[in-house]
């Protein structure tokens, strides 16, 4: 479609990167006012109403993602959550580490950018090395691991996703955000909060549709994206090192747009405040928690975000796969260290 939008300075790939500045933008506006965050919704003093934010934001996902769908704009049978070959090995253990890691750093990847937004400190620092580590193992000395783990498949064949099972896209998206639904309505967040929710659900067709129709473009065609927070930290830091390599992505937009919604809105309720680390065992857990989380990201195949909010629409067995090893590695980890964790650890939400 996008040859037909009569743009003339601007390749597809390039438009990408300021339409995922658009998205990351309204993203971390929507998030910083709403805490949106999966480690809160599990594992939280507030995870009730939390839980309420997160899946609520889930239903319009998968509303507008499937309806998507429907209309024929998207597609996902060459999308690698639907790829016959479930790497189960990599995304059962990926899952499991990024869980813990959002555990100790007490905040996921995404959540965390749009605190590193907002003066956080310790965020900055988590996401820097977040990224070196999944960096790390995609393209870097880590890659052999990578591939060993993700070597180790089953074969679904054509059972892909939930769409192939008897009662078929819209039996299973429907059962879905009912309960996801259900789920709001008994978390007692306020009637405001779950609007803006649903709103940043909604960012995930969005970009769906945005990547994999407006801007797709037969003789410069860009892959079909959405939300994510782990290839898209690797990729903004490869081109932040190597700008005059590589051009920007649409990874580097949105990180872009999210670091700079956290700060609009944060300056706007006048939350903007400096926040570091208080000891170095502090220190060591969140560095640690930051491991974690980027080699898991990339053996899960996604974080809460990637493989969860947007992988979770699509509805692939590999993106439900990892968000349920995500929740619970978190879940065993906050049970084997609570409660001696949470004196000494400052919130990062």
């Amino acid at each position: 479609m996008y040859e037909s939008l009569g743009f003339e300075e601007l390749t597809a790939p390039q438009a990408a990167v300021y339409f995922a500045a658009l998205i990351g933008l309204a993203y971390g506006i929507l998030a910083e006012r709403t805490k949106f965050c999966f480690r809160r919704a599990l594992v939280g003093e507030d995870r009730r109403s939390a839980a309420g934010v997160w899946f609520t934001a889930l239903a319009f996902a998968l509303l507008g993602t499937q309806a998507a769908v429907a209309a024929g704009l998207i597609t996902f049978d060459d999308h690698r959550f639907l790829s016959s070959d479930l790497p189960l090995a990599a995304i059962l253990v990926g899952g499991a580490l990024f869980g813990a890691g959002m555990v100790l750093t007490r905040g996921c990847a995404s959540r965390l950018t749009v605190l590193a937004g907002t003066g956080n400190l310790r965020a900055v620092t988590v996401l820097v090395v977040f990224a070196i580590t999944a960096h790390a193992l995609l393209k870097g000395v880590a890659a052999p691991l990578r591939t060993s783990l993700g070597a180790l498949t089953v074969d679904l064949g054509d059972t892909t996703s939930l769409a192939a099972l008897p009662g078929g896209a819209l039996v299973w998206t429907a059962l879905l955000i009912v309960t996801a639904l259900a789920i709001a309505a008994r978390s007692g967040a306020r009637p405001l909060t779950l609007l803006g929710a649903a709103l940043l659900g909604l960012l995930v067709p969005a970009a769906w549709v945005g990547t994999g129709f407006v801007l797709y473009d037969d003789f410069d065609p860009i892959a079909l994206e959405s939300l994510a927070f782990t290839s898209t930290w690797a990729d903004t830091l490869f081109w932040t090192i190597a700008a005059s390599s590589i051009p920007a992505g649409f990874g580097v937009g949105l990180i872009g747009g999210v670091l700079t919604g956290g700060f609009l809105s944060a300056a706007a309720a006048r939350r903007l405040q400096w926040q570091s680390f208080s000891t170095p065992r502090e220190t060591g857990r969140y560095l640690s928690g930051a491991v974690l989380m980027g080699a898991g990201g990339v053996l899960a195949g996604g974080c809460t975000v990637g493989a969860g909010l947007a992988g979770v629409p699509t509805l692939g067995f590999a993106a439900l796969l990892a968000l349920a090893a995500i929740a619970a590695g978190a879940l065993a980890t906050n049970a084997v260290l609570s409660p001696s964790v949470r004196p000494v650890l400052q919130p990062a939400e």
